[in-house]
């Protein structure tokens, strides 16, 4: 969706019948109040703000509104319009991150030419490229997404096999389905098997396989996990915890392309695709021989480095307003607005988990908020919450946290209460008596 921010009813209609005549799809706002709120919702591919509202000609409002696009709507093009001409406005509002700069009136052919140089240079490689490309769910445009995407495009047609490393809740199992999904085995089956959770003395059944009476206990036959994912892809997911007895005989499969259920004689061709991960160092492994070498490079031919988080800030409002649409409707709940002070002070924190710690905040968060709007105060109470700020600086307990939200607010607020107060989502009592609980005055 493309969204148009007027105040003037005919530059709004212009705008709406020229980019339906060229194919696009544009929502016409006149108010900032009413922009601001599609900021915080909606997904855009492309904003045309204009400069100057009614209440100002000096374009202040329009340069507002565009720093609230960017907190909001970080990988989203903004092209301003204004019926003034400035240049120095220009240069301020591409100062801001705005992608262009259009005066008023308008060519049709060279708008809709930075339209749609805008759009192409916004949208990732995959959808540039590729009209099909199959994302799995994974949100993000950051540039460290943007090169594992690209990578998972050149190889997810082949049956190469590929080693995904990353931290703890960085979405390894998406980008697994993402490759299958765009594979030729797409249609096949995708089975996930979590490798560290399997007993030694029950690796073979459960990936193998068993006929009736193999063991004490096996009333009947069973398809193991390789037989089930025949034709398809299976991920192996926390290979590192693999132990050295389950390793040969994975690497055996992998070699061989067969495997032997426990009680048959007879050995069974397979025919799959091999996705493994892991947040272990395998070259460590191998180094002090916990990990079988010859397996390391049987797994690894493609590896893919998931950036933590933390090197994604600018996918976070993207993935904030996605866990808010989905925890909303999980819960059969209203999606809230979130406050632009909120969204920045979650964007400036560090996540030892990752995408899945993000998730689980918002999540909470949504489910005991009773204001319908999210604010920094929303996220304080919260146990999980994250320990490192964007800084570096080590915060070792939720009061250091505390503290650390309210300096931020007055420094931001210039000292004045009422608006660190604002920025908080606390009242100005509450501020003042924290202020002096830590000794801040």
């Amino acid at each position: 969706m493309i969204l148009i921010v007027d105040d003037d009813p005919a530059i709004r209609s212009a705008l709406t019948f020229l980019l339906k005549h060229a194919g696009l799809l544009p929502m016409a706002v006149e108010s900032p109040e009413e922009a601001l709120n599609h900021f915080r919702r909606s997904a855009l591919q492309l904003i045309i703000l204009d400069m100057n509202f009614s209440r100002s000609t000096t374009g202040e409002e329009g340069l507002h509104l565009l720093r609230q696009a960017k907190i909001f709507q970080p990988q989203t093009p903004v092209i301003l319009m204004t019926a003034w001409g400035s240049i120095d406005l220009a240069v301020e509002g591409m100062r801001n991150g705005a992608f262009d700069f259009i005066t008023k009136p308008w060519d049709n052919r060279n708008l809709l030419s930075r339209i749609n140089t805008a759009l192409q240079l916004s949208a990732s490689p995959s959808e540039r490229e590729s009209g099909n490309f199959d994302r799995s769910g994974i949100i993000g445009n950051s540039r460290g997404l943007t090169d594992v995407l690209q990578t998972i495009e050149r190889v997810a047609p082949s049956d190469a096999p590929v080693l995904i490393l990353g931290e703890n809740g960085t979405g390894k199992e998406l980008i697994a389905r993402a490759i299958h999904n765009n594979s030729r085995r797409s249609a096949e089956p995708f089975l996930e098997v979590n490798l560290g959770g399997i007993p030694t003395s029950l690796f073979e059944s459960e990936m193998f396989g068993h006929a009736k009476g193999a063991f004490t206990g096996a009333v009947t036959s069973r398809k193991g996990r390789f037989e089930e994912a025949d034709g398809g892809t299976i991920f192996l997911d926390e290979i590192g915890d693999l132990d050295p007895a389950s390793q040969v005989k994975l690497l055996r499969v992998l070699q061989e392309h067969t495997f032997q259920p426990l009680g048959e004689s007879r050995s069974r061709r397979t025919d799959i695709r091999i996705i493994s991960a892991t947040n272990a160092d395998l070259k460590s492994k191998v180094a002090d021989r916990s990990f079988r070498e010859d397996l390391f490079y049987r797994i690894n031919l493609i590896t893919l480095h998931l950036p933590p988080l933390r090197e994604r800030r600018d996918d976070i409002p993207l993935l904030v307003r996605h866990f808010m649409q989905e925890a909303a409707g999980r819960h059969h709940l209203e999606v809230p607005e979130i406050s632009s002070d909120a969204m920045t002070f979650l964007t400036k924190l560090n996540y030892p988990g990752n995408i899945r710690q993000l998730k689980n905040m918002i999540e909470r968060s949504i489910i005991v908020n009773t204001s319908g709007r999210l604010e920094i105060s929303d996220f304080l109470d919260q146990e999980d919450f994250p320990l490192n700020n964007a800084g570096g600086q080590t915060l070792s307990t939720l009061a250091d946290i505390e503290r650390a939200a309210i300096v931020d607010a007055l420094d931001q607020a210039e000292g004045n209460l009422s608006r660190a107060a604002l920025i908080l989502g606390i009242t100005r009592q509450a501020l003042y008596r924290k202020i002096e609980k830590f000794g801040l005055r």
